[in-house]
């Protein structure tokens, strides 16, 4: 048997190392901990479907990524008592609503819990490691390295020799704080744009809040750019490091973009494909966010940062077929109709594109990193 499911989530706070929440419901049955899941819909994709089940279940409403984060199998009791395997294909759902009524609300509970208590929650070993897997592995050990001299005091403990050669050397920029704090823009704008992109009210307030992300990240990048210049040790070569800034500021600039397409044209609601790569933008902007903190320690930490670059490429092929299935679409059922209305979707369309085309540029500047120094 093939079922679909959602794992939703949701970050406590705006804080790029804020810790990020896992929704749980119990089982009808038995009173488990699962994740909300439900039988294939043949008239929805895959995620969509997952999310209605999402909704029916746990309340909730929010971004489906279209791209799986993994499967897991677990014994399914039927009707008639006989046990079946089942298959469950699992998606990223980025929660943006929490109803206060919904349909199974008298027959489960629902929780939100942590990283780990999630994990530990739930019975099946293979859902259990797609919960880690979620999460940012590795992610306090590699903000916490200390620098050069520090490590030296702390193996030698002659702190007294080295506290003047530290006052020669010229003040260093923590790149790695103004990347991270880059990465959190990112993250903010993706969320709005999902919001905005699911319509209804508070359209506007979705736009000013990407305008104002789009503005942060403005003053980092120029802080990065000066920093490059007046610093004397740097943690990757200059280019490398302005490459980097300059790809995610690309990403929020074209979050931007789209934003104010929508508020030029006007448009009221987002096609179901636009949707989608909404979602994507979303997922992607999580992966950056936690691939960036790694950097710290790149070398030990190339073989994450690989897997987190590449599952940002394989959505953004994914994103290309939405694309182009949105695409054919709207050009046979809005083109012969309505062939101004078509224009302006199609460059919505494009403007979406052109957001997961640049996370992608992003995950090829980390994994050149990663190349260089691991």
């Amino acid at each position: 048997m093939r079922q679909i499911a959602v794992l939703p989530y949701r970050a406590v706070s705006a804080a790029i190392d804020a810790p990020v929440q896992i929704m749980l419901v119990t089982s009808r049955g038995t009173g488990r901990w699962v994740i909300p899941k439900g039988n294939t819909d043949p008239k929805l994709s895959p995620h969509a479907a997952a999310a209605v089940e999402a909704e029916e279940e746990a309340g909730v409403r929010g971004a489906a990524c279209p791209v799986p984060l993994g499967t897991y199998r677990y014994r399914k009791t039927q009707g008639s008592g006989a046990t079946v395997w089942a298959d469950v294909e699992v998606f990223p759902f980025a929660v943006t609503e929490e109803l206060p009524r919904w349909k199974e609300q008298h027959e489960r509970e629902r929780r939100w819990f942590t990283m780990a208590e999630a994990a530990e929650a739930v019975d099946e070993p293979d859902l259990r490691a797609l919960i880690r897997s979620f999460g940012a592995r590795e992610f306090r050990a590699a903000t916490q390295m200390s620098t050069i001299i520090d490590t030296v005091v702390d193996k030698t403990g002659v702190s007294l020799m080295f506290s003047w050669f530290q006052r020669l050397l010229p003040q260093q920029s923590d790149f790695f704080d103004q990347f991270e704090r880059h990465a959190a823009t990112l993250v903010a704008g993706a969320d709005a744009l999902a919001r905005l992109a699911q319509g209804g009210p508070g359209q506007d307030g979705h736009i000013r809040e990407i305008n104002e992300r789009e503005h942060d990240a403005d003053q980092i990048i120029r802080e990065v750019l000066q920093s490059v210049r007046r610093s004397f040790l740097l943690p990757f070569d200059r280019s490398a490091i302005t490459s980097l800034i300059a790809s995610m500021d690309d990403a929020i600039d074209e979050m931007q973009a789209t934003a104010g397409a929508v508020e030029l044209y006007g448009i009221d609601g987002f096609e179901p494909e636009m949707r989608d790569m909404a979602a994507i933008i979303v997922d992607a902007a999580r992966l950056t966010a936690e691939a960036i903190p790694l950097l710290r320690r790149v070398a030990d930490n190339g073989v994450r940062l690989h897997e987190l670059t590449e599952r940002i490429v394989r959505m953004e092929g994914h994103a290309d077929e939405i694309h182009s299935a949105g695409l054919k679409r709207i050009f046979k059922d809005v083109g012969p109709k309505d062939p101004l209305r078509f224009v302006v979707l199609q460059e919505m369309f494009k403007r979406l594109e052109r957001v997961v085309d640049r996370f992608e540029d992003v995950a090829n500047e980390i994994d050149g990193l990663v190349i260089d120094h691991s």
